[in-house]
């Protein structure tokens, strides 16, 4: 991206997020919602640390990070690039037509289609839940393993972008896919702040190689705090999670673009 489109990106942002403090009462009911809506983690946490001692196998503290880091990329995901999770919609409402007219990528139009407000209420318990998970940690935080989690939390959030990609892909052929979007976002709700190792092996298999649900937060987990060799995968592939988050996003935008070159528009 060019630095003329940069400040454009930037310009386009800044008023949109102008356009949403017009209404305060409506931005800071945003910000709650996004708070509220993690609410269930938060009870999780709560439950884990004043009931429990851990879980398959996993210290309290240990399973705390991820939870933690699956908020984090979640909530960077909702504030970047969470908009293509509402590209179903846009699709059936015929805006992608629109975009096509004009001398701007159609994905980073719809990125800048509104300012995800809610993301705020997200990042702000993420960060609380992050900072709480660390500071029970017992772990020696080196430079290498605070490297290592800043690029869990990217890679996470490139893989969840993926994700919702490859649906909005699905989505300019069949605009009805636009549901397995929220069927996603409930399974990573559900099942991405656990250790798999609870649940069972084909549910867990499932959710590493059917859904790689598993790459976005427990294997990085799993090897920050030493449990890498018990994951059920090779060492090193848990280990490469940022690195496959990144290289699923990629892969993911050929395929949009793909997708983008064949729509043939909401009336076929």
């Amino acid at each position: 991206m060019s630095l003329k489109a940069l400040r454009i990106v930037w310009r386009i942002t800044a008023l949109n997020f102008r356009a949403q403090l017009e209404y305060r009462t409506e931005f800071l009911l945003m910000i709650a919602i996004g708070a509220i809506w993690q609410v269930s983690v938060i009870v999780f946490a709560t439950v884990l640390l004043s009931r429990f001692t851990g879980m398959g196998g996993w210290d309290s503290s240990d399973v705390l990070l991820i939870p933690a880091t699956r908020m984090l990329a979640h909530g960077l995901f909702v504030l970047f690039l969470g908009r293509m999770h509402w590209a179903g919609r846009q699709v059936q409402e015929g805006r992608i037509d629109i975009y096509l007219m004009r001398p701007m990528p159609v994905h980073r139009q719809i990125q800048l289609a509104f300012f995800p407000t809610n993301a705020i209420g997200d990042l702000t318990v993420a960060a609380g839940l992050m900072v709480g998970a660390l500071a029970r940690s017992d772990m020696d935080w080196t430079t290498g393993r605070v490297t290592y989690l800043i690029a869990a939390v990217l890679g996470g959030m490139l893989l969840e972008a993926a994700l919702f990609t490859v649906v909005a892909s699905a989505s300019l052929r069949f605009p009805a896919a636009d549901m397995w979007g929220r069927w996603l976002e409930e399974l990573l709700g559900t099942f991405g702040s656990y250790p798999l190792n609870v649940l069972p092996r084909a549910v867990g298999g499932l959710l590493t190689f059917g859904l790689p649900l598993a790459f976005v937060a427990y294997f990085p987990a799993a090897v920050l705090t030493g449990h890498g060799h018990g994951t059920g995968v090779p060492y090193w592939l848990a280990a490469a999670s940022p690195l496959l988050g990144l290289l699923a996003y990629l892969g993911a935008r050929l395929v949009w673009r793909w997708s983008l070159r064949h729509y043939s528009g909401i009336n076929g």
